[in-house]
């Protein structure tokens, strides 16, 4: 992926492990067929530069459909596709990764990630499938997805290709320090999903307060407290253009030190939103509203 190496445009990245993140991607769940065609195409046209899809999302084919029409040379598109929890053992993991790159329409994808861990796959195959796939072009960098800390060094200790993020929910309502740190500690980005906690906190009254202080949107103020953070990305879902080029307007502002320590004292003991019946044990907080790394333009 090429980037201008120009000081706005590094701020707009996530450097992990060899890997170029754009900070703001777009999220695909449930954008499927003509809906995520458009979506997809209103992003890029919006100076979106990262579009994040799933084999689970059944879209990659208009994820690919509008990658082929948009006009954006392909180098300039980081492109995210993950392979579902069901197929993690080793042919399996084969045939998927191949099938979510055909789908796409594309010879390889920019980060190939384990969509949740499984307890009956050994992490040694679901790893050793990974290091794989990036072995024979099909993605220029791999990772995982939903991995609490402790999964999370095991999978980095059995790579030996450096793994570049962990997907994973994060957002104001749910303390990710522990995390934040381990990614921290092995190089690599956290990748916010759900990052405006499915909807929940866009009528919360701190970040109420903080929209009409600065003249932005609630998710704006989400999006910015995200990417302030250090090694922070986001990607955001929405198929309504208006909404998808606020969500990446978050760049001409920040929000202060004080400002940012209110919104991560919101955190609380039930703000997880995501909770699939084959989730993992998820880290628990030493105590809430940890305080954050120190802010970052």
């Amino acid at each position: 992926m090429t980037f201008p190496l120009n000081a706005p445009a590094l701020a707009q990245v996530v450097a992990a492990n060899g890997a170029l993140i754009p900070r703001i991607g777009l999220g695909t769940w449930q954008s499927t067929h003509d809906e995520g065609v458009r979506a997809v195409r209103a992003a890029l046209d919006a100076g979106y530069r990262h579009i994040d899809t799933a084999a689970r999302y059944e879209n990659e084919q208009a994820v690919g459909q509008a990658l082929s029409v948009c006009g954006v040379p392909r180098d300039e598109v980081f492109v995210t596709t993950k392979v579902w929890h069901t197929e993690l053992r080793a042919a399996d993991f084969r045939r998927a990764a191949e099938a979510s790159v055909a789908r796409l329409g594309l010879d390889h994808v920019d980060l190939l990630l384990v969509h949740w861990p499984n307890p009956d796959v050994s992490l040694e195959e679901t790893i050793g499938a990974l290091n794989d796939a990036q072995r024979r072009g099909l993605t220029r960098h791999i990772g995982v997805s939903n991995f609490p800390v402790a999964l999370l060094d095991r999978a980095v200790a059995l790579s030996p290709l450096p793994l570049v993020a962990n997907q994973c929910e994060y957002h104001p309502y749910l303390d990710q320090a522990k995390l934040l740190a381990a990614c921290s500690r092995h190089g690599m980005a956290l990748i916010s999903h759900s990052p405006l906690g499915s909807g929940k906190l866009l009528a919360d009254p701190v970040i109420a307060d903080m929209a009409r202080l600065h003249g932005k949107q609630p998710a704006q103020i989400i999006l910015r407290w995200l990417i302030q953070q250090p090694g922070v990305a986001a990607v955001p879902k929405s198929s309504n253009p208006v909404r998808i080029g606020e969500n990446l307007a978050v760049f001409d502002f920040e929000l202060d030190a004080a400002s940012m320590a209110r919104i991560g004292a919101l955190a609380r003991a039930d703000g997880r939103v995501s909770k699939p019946a084959w989730h993992p044990e998820w880290d628990t907080p030493d105590a809430l509203h940890n305080p954050l790394p120190a802010a970052q333009p």
